[in-house]
């Protein structure tokens, strides 16, 4: 023992019990025998508080492995199964207090500057353009300008085209995951005021539902 070991104050003999470090000038009482190269080894011993925090740790996992196969308590699955049933069940009851953001049967064209600007920049940004051309007069894709449409037209059906894609083998694809509901609506307002609009050149006459009807 350090014989200016008695002289020190209470609170640093508590903060040595706690590391259980020996005191500087000791390692020749310390060291082992074992010899790497000119490398001699201290024989110190680990921390109480870290040895302490390990048995925890220990003890803890056992505990929980018990409760986990031994009582069926704390089990992942039902675990995880029940926060996806109470997102669920949030979900529905937002939905049901939002019926305006997810009810289609609600969905009414925007007629403001803002919006239709904002519908006419993903037309061109989303490459609607490639197919329906930059007046909408149709190219691969029908003509979006005129009265007769192949899916339907009005906002719910443009919407409904838009989100779940056009006919199969026809190269439109859904937007659904791609742009947002509100989005989609944009878009599809902005296509029925070029309605009446005068194309370059126009695409013929395709589909036979006739929007708005005459």
């Amino acid at each position: 023992m350090n014989k200016n070991s008695e002289k020190i104050s209470g609170w640093k003999r508590f903060m040595k019990s706690l590391t259980k470090a020996h005191d500087l000038g000791t390692e020749e009482d310390i060291m082992l025998d074992h010899d790497y190269d000119g490398i001699r080894e201290l024989d110190n011993v680990l921390p109480p508080w870290w040895l302490a925090g390990f048995y925890i740790t220990i003890a803890m996992s056992i505990f929980y492995l018990v409760m986990s196969f031994g009582f069926n308590k704390y089990n992942q699955y039902d675990e995880f199964n029940d926060d996806v049933t109470a997102a669920k069940e949030e979900i529905e009851a937002y939905k049901a207090a939002n019926p305006q953001l997810f009810d289609d049967a609600n969905i009414v064209a925007f007629t403001d500057a803002e919006n239709l600007a904002k519908g006419k920049e993903l037309f061109t940004a989303k490459t609607c353009f490639i197919c329906h051309l930059a007046d909408l007069g149709g190219s691969i894709g029908p003509n979006l300008t005129d009265n007769h449409w192949i899916l339907g037209g009005g906002v719910k059906s443009i919407f409904n085209t838009i989100t779940n894609g056009g006919r199969p083998g026809k190269g439109m694809i859904s937007w659904e995951s791609t742009i947002t509901r509100e989005e989609r609506i944009q878009l599809a307002s902005y296509i029925i005021s070029m309605q009446g609009t005068t194309p370059e050149v126009p695409k013929p006459i395709e589909g036979e539902v006739i929007w708005p009807e005459k």
